[in-house]
């Protein structure tokens, strides 16, 4: 079992950076792919990044393609999202979410593939 811990979340400037990262606890961080969700206020929660256990497969939503970056550090058992560029729309409370797999190169992109989910974090951009 694994716990997950976002920070770095705030209001930001449309136009301007943000960087959020998730901690994870336990010893096998590296044994799970990760990912990246969110959800605004009336709507589901949807798919923004997603990353391999072993860091070398990752894959966008195309609303945040080319402007956010996820990445991660298996010996800080931390997953981080740099977003850059922001824009209104993407406000919303920012999730990390964990899935155990086998594969070191497997991303996930549907919620329910994930099984482990974070408490979340807000993220505004102002206009």
């Amino acid at each position: 079992q694994v716990q997950l811990v976002e920070s770095g979340g705030g209001l930001v400037q449309a136009g301007g950076s943000l960087s959020v990262s998730c901690a994870a606890s336990g010893r096998t961080f590296s044994s799970y792919a990760m990912g990246w969700f969110r959800q605004a206020p009336g709507k589901e929660r949807e798919f923004v990044a997603a990353i391999s256990r072993s860091g070398s497969g990752t894959y966008y939503a195309d609303s945040v393609k080319g402007r956010f970056t996820i990445s991660r550090d298996n010996a800080k058992n931390t997953v981080y999202l740099q977003m850059n560029s922001l824009k209104p729309e993407d406000t919303a409370v920012y999730y990390c979410a964990a899935r155990n797999t086998a594969t070191t190169r497997s991303y996930y992109y549907s919620l329910y593939d994930y099984t482990y989910w974070g408490q979340g974090t807000q993220v505004t951009v102002s206009s």
